[in-house]
Parts: structure tokens; C-alpha cells; sequence
């Protein structure tokens, strides 16, 4: 029998993160696959060492955790010596299993930050320019001498709004638009990075370009708002570890000397303009004569927000778009169609006469005579980029972004590959463009197909709807507004974390509202909180569904990644969250908030039109207060969660009190979000569930299919309907085209999930991942791959249940559970036969929900299968780990079966 493989070892949900400022990381590793059946871990020992050699031969210097008893192996808490600053720790798990044998895993490492303010050397630098309309940004440079062997070199720089690192004529590493953006008067956010390959003998130069990004919103052209923390800054340290046992730290100060960058124009809402005249060749390259304009940088003030080092994922070019089509609906005006929509930036190559200049215009959506047209999602954003003349110049902005498709090209003369020619012509040739896609380095967690190519095509444009506003935060669309709106962080979250690891995208998240949290506890709606909405528009500000992601996103991110830390860490903010509502609830009722948001009602999308705003805001409060019981049981807060128990059964008791009208067994008018929410988040009183359950099927089915739910309220219909045993309606709710919905959008050419229901058709914003809650069905519903962790046991458990519904013969899931892989496949064959092939990963139980009533016959091929009985018209078994086949025939079919 084979030993357990460790397959992958993450800290802070990451592998082998550099620049942590975690004092108590958390730890934790997965497992391969493994061809035995029912394996499990009992048992393990964490050890860290500050040298790797110490592991290989057995020894620790910095933690033993000793051997501890349990199938933990998810954000274990490192309990050693204090860390120090600049470190590179090395760790190594052994595990026991359920046989007593040992398995090793190989040595991996995290790399410590500064871990404080108070040990950088450098001090903040800025410059006067401050990127407004006609004053360019600031570049910096500074040259320094190495004359001895270097052992290891780091950069640790934070640069406000965004930076861009140089060093001897190159760009540090791939990330982009780097740092990520935060309430800059709580936090600022610093980058590390390897930078000893960069390193020369003799003289080095190191190079800073700064844009403006979210801390000085300057305005000029459109603007969501218009808000500045202060003139663009930096601050970098760069430190030189010698072979010799000395170090050397380049710290930015008055040394460093400033110009004005060709960056004539940066706005994180209206574009970038960049003028290639005045670029200065080798200006961040040893042997540049300084010119007149190069002057002393000036120290800055410093922000107010602490320093911390970035741990979530850094944004980077993940994909490239080529040209679908070209067109010249005018004259000397083209429109490149680059296929689907997206968010980052076009990257053009381009030759022409010196100063003449390139415009581009991203859009979502064309007008009725082929331009761009940005109507909804911001005007005007537009790129200029003014040529050098010298041969063929690349370009792409630095630090904008934009959501389009198309990108109409003005102020050239022609569109070829060939590179040259331009010379005899008195416009600029464009060679090559291209769009780049940017989101967080997030690894793929999981996958999705069925037979029905609608089903896919949904699939499709949600993942691409939720990877295009995957950004720093995660942001509502990626053009008009660009803000954090919590709803989607829980409401979508199950969606995220089955298609991505974004464990850590969602730890960053969680300290982001926690900076938004306001002094009497409130949590605004979006976070960082860049506007502050007031009368008459305070309503947006506090919205339950929006504020309540403190509590519920922590929540899955230990049910989903088995991530107890975070509901340590951030357990004092949701608890003032929830003192905050319970003292503005009148009756325990909330009155005021957002409802279900984007409805489907005559007064076209916005308001919630057909369910109260009490209603689910109040439904929203009463699911928050149960979470919070669990969560202060699993922290061992007794008192606390006595106290939240008391709560929910008050909200409850109000709430049917408030909006349940036992004559009619309705809740209000009988939306269904109405109808759905109190069934899915456990307000309906028992003896009335399968009446309100039947009134919401009726709902849907007399409209032929259709939904009128929200934002908020349509997740709730849709596990309503799931739990409820009608994912077939949930099927044809989908596939419909000719109402609005996501068979619709795909019927009018979307290629993302657009913002509202119908919204191909009726403008708004083309990316929107908001009303994406049926992704979580197709893995969970259809395909029937569910799991959960178990914190009292430290492992995982995996529910397979397929749903057989409409004419879809088969569908597979994949997930990478923090345990390993776990997979499911169905398919319907001839004789009413249905084969289902599930993959239960390392130290984690299988729970398997046959769709077959008693009297059918199931084969299992696979050792360890236990039948325990039957529910819900499904034969269930039980295994451990493992693959297996079940292979389900109806008795009425003469060529049976036998139970192997």
C-alpha cells in the first residue's frame, strides 16, 4: 500500500510567499492522489529551521510542533520563537497514517517582510509634479556602486498609488499596478523582491516611475469621484546582503534625483497619455549624464496608514487577446474587435513620423454606426500615446485599466504587419495589437463541463465576469465604477473558490473591511470605502448584505479552506458589526439597506421593486447572528454565542411576526426572493416549508421559467430550489432565451455576464460577475460536487450528488479541496443506466447520493464503499478516499445489475 505524498505546502495560502509580515502564519499542505483507497492522516509534526540543511538532517532550530493527533493539515498556526525581519524560514510536515506509517513532505519556505514600520531606512520621496491634467508624473533614479561578491539582495517598495521598479534598465518582476489599493489612512501596502540576479559589479541604477492609482483620483477626464490622499510618493529600501557577512542598505532619501516622466497623464478612471519624446534613453541604466531637468527628490510626508506587506496574489498580464476582426467604419478610424470582452489594457506596436500621436478607445459595446461606445461604462477613457520616431515603438499604459472588447484606433494611417515603410507615410503604421488581460496570479482550483453547450457557454462568461473584476478587491465592473462591493464577496464567494484559489484574495478582503469599518461599528458597502455615500443616498452606505460579507466570507473561508485564523483575526470586527445592527434594528427589524438589489420589475433594474427592503435586510441579519453563534462556539466564546442564539430566535420571532402571513402562507407579497430567502436561510416555520416551496415553484413556472429575483434574493431561489429537489426548473430557468437571464444574455452575443438580467440589450455594464449564483449550482447541483471542512475532526468531507435534469447526458466536476483532488462524473447510458465516477481525495470522506429510488440496483467497483441507506430518492454510501464507479440500473430493465 502506498504512503501518503505531500503534494503542496502553502503559507498564508500561498506557496513559498516572499515578504510576509505574519507574526503567526498558518500553515498547511495537501495531499496527491493516491490509488489506495480510505487513506488518512492521524497524526503530524510541523518543524522550521532557519537553514534548510537543519531539515534534510532531521533537526529544527526555530519550532518543533511535536507530534500532534488529528487529520488537521489546514492553516495550522505557527507557534515558534518570534520571527525576524528579513528571514527566509524553512519548514517540513511529517504525517502518520491510519496504518502508522510515516511520510515526509519535501522542505518548503516563507520569506519574512520587515515586519514593522520602524525599520525601514528609506524615507518617502515625492516630487512637485502630482499628475493633474498637463504636469507629468515623477520618475526617480539613483546610482550606487557594488564592488564585492553578493550573497542575496532584496527590494521591499511601496509606491503610492502605483510604482513601477527598474533597476539597470529592466522592470523588476511581472507584477502590475502594484501595490493594491487600500484605505490609505489605515493601511499602505509594500511589495519584496528577489532582486540579486538584477545586481551587477560596479555600477547599478535603479529606476521609480509613479502613477497615480486610487490615492489621487485628479480628475481631468470622467471620474467615478474625485479625491486625492496626497501627490504621488515612495518609499524603497533596497538591501544588499555581501558574502562576507555585510550588508548594505540603498534607502530612498534626497539622494535619489527626480524628472518628469513622459507619464503626461494618469488617471485610474479616465486613461493615459504618454508622450515617447521625452523619454530619456537609458535614464535608469549606468553612464546616463543628467540633464538640467534632473533635480534633488524631495522627501514627503508620509501616509498616515501603517505599513504592511502585501500578501494577496499581485495583479499580472494572465492572458492575450489577438484581433478577431478589423474595421474602418470611417475613414482613417478603425475598430479592433478583440473578441470578448475583458479588463487590462491594449498593448500596441507602432511606427510613424516623430510627435504624431495614437489615440485609443476601449469599449464594451459599439454605436449603430460600428464606434466605440462607452454610454455605460464611463466616459471619456481614452489612451494617447505621441510616437518618438524612432523604428517601431511598443506601448501599453502602466497604471489604468479598462473592461471592453473593441478598441477604435484613431490618428493612423494604416493597419499591416509589415515594419517598415512608415517612413514615406505621414501618419503612424499600427503593426500589432493586442489585448492583456490582468488579475491576481491565482492558481485554476477547479473545473466545469456538461454535454449542453448552453450550460458551458454560462459557465464561460461568469468565470471571465468574475476574473475580469478579480482585481486588488473585488471590484463590481471594471470600467464605471472599479469599487468593492461586499454583497458579491459571500454571495459569489462559493463560485470564486470553486474555480480559484483565492483563499488569500479573500484574506485581504476581510482586512479591507475591517479599515472600512466606521467607529459606531458600521461597515459600509464597499470596502475600501474610496466614497462615502450622504443624504439621500446614505441607504447605499449601509446595506446588510453588503457589510454582513465581515461575517460571512470569514465564515466560508473556514467551512471552504479550513482557515480558523481568519475568524481569530477578525473576530472583534464582526462582533462590533453585529452590536452596530442590533443597535440600529428597530423591533429587531432592519428598515433601511439595499433589499435585493437589481430585481426584475417595471421600473427597469436598481431599486428592489418586488420584495420589502426589511424583509432581506432582516433575513440577512437573522442568517448573520446563526454564523456568529458558530463562529464564537468554534472560538470558544460561550458566553457570546448564548448571546447570538438568543438573538437569531428574537429576529426570528420578529421577522414572522413582521412579514408572514399564516392565512395566506406568504411572506409579504410572495416574491420570490420573498419566498426563497426565509427557505434557504431557516426562518420558515417547519409546518409551513413545503407550502412556501410550492407557492415559489408555482411563481416561476406560470412565467414561463423566469425569475424576478436580484442581486441578493436570487442565490436564495436558486438553493431554495436545489435543496427543495427542483434543479429541473433551475435548468429550464436557464436555458431560456427569450426572457432575461443567462440564456438570453448568450443569446444576444454576450461574452461576459453582464449587469443586469437583460443587459446585452438594454446597456449597463457588460461585466458583472454580481448575479453569477448559478456557477455554485453547476458545481453543486448539476454536476454534484459539494464539500465542506469539519473543524472538530480537521478534515474534509465531499458530498456527491449529480442532478439528472432536462436532456443533459453527462457532467464532471474537478475541485482542489485543501485535502487534494476531489472529482465527480456522470453520464446517463442506454437501458436508463447511470454510471457515476467520483474521486474522494486523501484524509477526507466521501458522502454518495446515488439518484435511484430503493428498488434499483446499484453496482459499486471500488473497495470501501458502505451502503447507509436511502434519502431523498437516493441509494447513499459512504467512503473514504479513493476512486470508485457506481453504476445504477431500474430493475425494470432485464439486463440488471448484481451488487458487487
Amino acid at each position: 500500500m502506498t504512503e501518503l505524498i505531500i503534494s503542496s505546502m502553502r503559507t498564508e495560502g500561498r506557496v513559498q510567499p516572499m515578504g510576509l509580515d505574519a507574526t503567526a502564519p498558518m500553515l498547511g499542505w495537501t495531499f496527491a492522489s493516491s490509488p489506495s483507497r480510505s487513506r488518512s492522516q492521524t497524526a503530524y509534526r510541523i518543524r522550521v529551521a532557519a537553514c534548510e540543511e537543519l531539515l534534510v538532517d532531521g533537526r529544527s532550530d526555530v519550532w518543533d510542533s511535536g507530534w500532534r493527533d488529528g487529520g488537521n493539515q489546514a492553516a495550522i498556526a505557527y507557534e515558534g520563537a518570534p520571527l525576524e525581519p528579513r528571514r527566509r524560514y524553512y519548514w517540513q510536515v511529517t504525517v502518520r497514517d491510519d496504518l502508522g506509517r510515516q511520510a515526509e513532505s519535501p522542505v518548503s519556505w516563507w520569506e519574512t517582510g520587515l515586519l514593522r514600520d520602524g525599520r525601514w531606512s528609506g524615507k518617502w520621496i515625492g516630487d512637485a509634479s502630482d499628475g493633474t491634467a498637463g504636469r507629468p508624473l515623477p520618475q526617480f533614479r539613483r546610482s550606487f556602486r557594488i564592488e564585492k561578491p553578493v550573497r542575496r539582495a532584496r527590494a521591499y517598495i511601496s509606491g503610492l498609488g502605483h510604482y513601477e521598479l527598474r533597476l539597470n534598465g529592466g522592470k523588476v518582476g511581472d507584477y502590475e499596478l502594484d501595490p493594491g489599493w487600500t484605505e490609505y489612512d489605515k493601511t499602505v501596502l509594500y511589495t519584496a523582491y528577489d532582486i540579486t540576479d538584477a545586481l551587477v559589479q560596479g555600477e547599478n541604477v535603479a529606476g521609480i516611475l509613479l502613477g497615480n492609482g486610487f490615492y489621487n483620483v485628479a480628475g481631468g477626464r470622467y471620474t467615478k469621484f474625485k479625491d486625492s490622499y496626497g501627490a504621488p510618493k515612495c518609499l524603497a529600501d533596497l538591501v544588499i546582503d555581501y558574502a562576507d557577512g555585510t550588508s548594505e542598505t540603498i534607502g530612498t532619501d534626497s539622494a535619489w534625483r527626480t524628472a518628469a516622466s513622459p507619464l503626461a497623464f494618469s488617471c485610474i478612471y479616465g486613461g493615459e497619455d504618454y508622450d515617447a519624446q521625452l523619454e530619456q534613453e537609458g535614464w535608469d541604466r549606468s553612464g546616463f549624464a543628467e540633464g538640467a531637468d534632473w533635480h534633488e527628490a524631495a522627501e514627503a510626508e508620509a501616509p498616515s496608514g501603517e505599513l504592511v506587506a502585501q500578501a494577496a496574489p499581485a495583479l499580472k498580464v494572465m492572458e492575450r487577446l489577438s484581433p478577431v476582426s478589423i474595421a474602418e467604419p470611417k475613414p482613417g478610424l478603425f475598430i479592433v474587435d478583440l473578441g470578448r470582452n475583458f479588463s487590462g489594457w491594449p498593448e500596441i506596436a507602432v511606427s510613424g513620423p516623430k510627435g504624431a500621436t495614437v489615440k485609443l478607445i476601449p469599449a464594451e459595446l459599439l454605436t449603430e454606426d460600428g464606434l466605440a461606445n462607452q454610454k455605460w461604462s464611463g466616459s471619456p477613457y481614452e489612451l494617447n500615446y505621441t510616437l518618438s520616431g524612432m523604428g517601431t515603438e511598443v506601448w501599453r499604459p502602466r497604471f489604468t485599466y479598462y473592461g471592453f472588447r473593441y478598441v477604435q484606433v484613431e490618428g493612423i494611417g494604416a493597419i499591416t504587419p509589415e515594419k517598415d515603410g512608415h517612413e514615406a507615410c505621414k501618419l503612424p503604421v499600427l503593426h500589432r495589437i493586442e489585448g492583456q488581460m490582468i488579475y491576481p496570479d491565482v492558481r485554476k482550483a477547479g473545473s466545469f463541463r456538461c454535454s449542453d453547450d448552453r450550460l458551458n457557454r454560462i459557465h464561460e462568461i461568469i468565470n471571465r465576469a468574475m476574473l475580469s473584476n478579480m482585481k486588488s478587491v473585488l471590484t463590481d465592473c471594471p470600467h464605471r465604477e472599479k469599487l468593492g462591493w461586499l454583497e458579491q464577496v459571500h454571495l459569489m464567494g462559493p463560485s470564486l473558490i470553486f474555480n480559484y484559489d483565492v483563499e488569500a484574495v479573500l484574506m485581504k478582503v476581510l482586512a479591507d473591511i475591517a479599515d472600512a469599518q466606521q467607529p459606531d461599528g458600521l461597515i459600509p458597502t464597499t470596502a475600501p470605502e474610496y466614497v462615502v455615500f450622504q443624504e439621500p443616498w446614505d441607504v447605499f452606505r449601509h446595506a446588510v448584505a453588503w457589510g454582513g460579507a465581515s461575517v460571512l466570507a470569514a465564515w466560508e473561508l473556514l467551512q471552504r479552506y479550513g482557515n480558523a485564523g481568519v475568524l481569530q483575526r477578525h473576530y472583534e470586527t464582526m462582533r462590533r458589526y453585529i452590536d452596530y445592527l442590533t443597535v440600529t434594528a428597530d423591533g429587531n427589524i432592519l428598515r433601511d439597506g439595499l433589499g435585493d438589489w437589481y430585481d426584475v420589475g417595471p421600473n427597469g433594474p436598481g431599486f428592489s421593486q418586488n420584495t420589502p427592503v426589511p424583509l432581506a435586510e432582516t433575513a440577512i441579519y437573522y442568517g448573520l447572528a446563526i454564523v456568529m453563534r458558530s463562529i464564537a462556539t468554534r472560538l470558544g466564546f460561550t458566553e457570546d454565542a448564548d448571546v447570538y442564539a438568543r438573538l437569531a430566535d428574537s429576529i426570528k420571532g420578529a421577522f414572522n411576526r413582521e412579514f408572514f402571513d399564516e392565512r395566506t402562507v406568504l411572506y409579504a407579497e410572495g416574491s420570490d426572493a420573498a419566498l426563497a430567502m426565509p427557505l434557504a436561510i431557516g426562518l420558515a416555520p417547519d409546518a409551513h416549508r413545503d407550502a412556501l416551496f410550492a407557492r415559489l415553484v408555482r411563481n416561476i413556472e406560470e412565467r414561463g421559467g423566469r425569475t424576478t429575483s436580484g442581486d441578493v434574493g436570487h442565490r436564495y431561489v436558486l438553493l431554495a430550489l436545489a435543496r427543495g429537489g427542483r434543479s429541473d426548473l433551475i435548468y429550464r430557468m436557464t436555458r431560456s432565451t427569450d426572457t432575461p437571464g443567462y440564456g438570453y444574455q448568450i443569446a444576444n452575443g454576450a461574452t461576459t455576464l453582464t449587469e443586469a438580467w437583460d443587459g446585452p440589450t438594454v446597456g449597463k455594464s457588460q461585466n458583472h460577475f454580481m448575479l453569477g449564483h448559478l456557477e455554485e449550482w453547476l458545481y453543486t447541483g448539476l454536476a454534484g460536487l459539494d464539500y465542506r471542512y469539519l473543524p472538530e475532526t480537521g478534515r474534509f468531507a465531499v458530498k456527491v450528488k449529480p442532478g439528472i435534469v432536462g436532456d443533459v447526458l453527462w457532467a464532471e466536476a474537478r475541485h482542489e479541496l485543501r485535502a487534494g483532488q476531489a472529482s465527480v462524473r456522470w453520464e446517463q447510458g442506454e437501458g436508463h443506466a447511470l454510471e457515476v465516477a467520483v474521486e474522494i481525495p486523501v484524509n477526507a470522506d466521501g458522502w454518495i447520493h446515488i439518484p435511484v429510488s430503493e428498488f434499483d440496483s446499484v453496482a459499486v467497483e471500488g473497495d470501501g464503499a458502505r451502503f447507509v441507506g436511502h434519502e431523498d430518492g437516493c441509494t447513499v454510501y459512504r467512503t473514504g478516499s479513493g476512486s470508485f464507479v457506481f453504476t445504477a440500473k431500474s430493475r425494470s430493465d432485464r439486463r440488471s445489475v448484481d451488487q458487487k
